[in-house]
């Protein structure tokens, strides 16, 4: 499937984007383009949030084929990059609206973590939130969303690409609620 103009536009738009470049402890060392932090390997922060529903389910949802990273993985979070600028609860809150279209629900934090992937380092910031509203994916970043149980999701992770960093928040966030 070829990726529309208006897609393209966005993750050029997104490569541009000043971003936190930090250092292994956490300190915030200034602001890169999105890209060239990438490109050079360096350490960025993100955001991870879980958005379940009442009954549990957890959204997942698919990466537009557009994406930097993971194009076309499923995902168990929204999230992104953090600005230079903004906190990582302040990223949470925008990238949740932005790439789902849920707003105004109280964001419950978790832990932080460092995440070393093959294409990616992070510093991590885990959230959680519950939502039983419509969701409104960006058809820029996210092809479809919908809620499953969590045993789902981690089942289909083995046999589908899934996003790394995701499914480490996910599963460092159940090992701690369980008792």
């Amino acid at each position: 499937m070829p990726i529309s103009a208006k897609e393209a536009a966005h993750r050029a738009a997104s490569d541009l984007e000043m971003v936190a470049w930090v250092d292994r402890d956490d300190r915030l060392l200034g602001g890169l383009p999105r890209q060239q932090l990438r490109e050079q390997g360096l350490i960025g922060r993100g955001t991870f949030i879980l958005l379940f529903n009442s009954a549990g389910e957890l959204c997942v949802h698919q990466r537009t084929l557009s994406k930097a990273l993971y194009p076309g993985f499923w995902d168990v979070a929204a999230g992104g990059m953090v600005g230079v600028d903004e906190s990582y609860a302040d990223s949470a809150a925008r990238e949740l609206e932005e790439e789902l279209g849920v707003s105004g629900v109280a964001l419950t934090a978790h832990e932080r973590f460092y995440f070393e992937g093959e294409e990616n380092h992070l510093w991590c910031a885990v959230f959680s939130a519950v939502w039983d509203g419509p969701l409104q994916v960006q058809p820029e970043e996210v092809q479809h969303a919908s809620f499953m149980s969590v045993d789902q999701a981690l089942h289909l992770s083995q046999t589908q690409p899934y996003c790394p960093d995701s499914l480490a928040a996910l599963k460092r966030y159940l090992a701690q609620i369980k008792p």
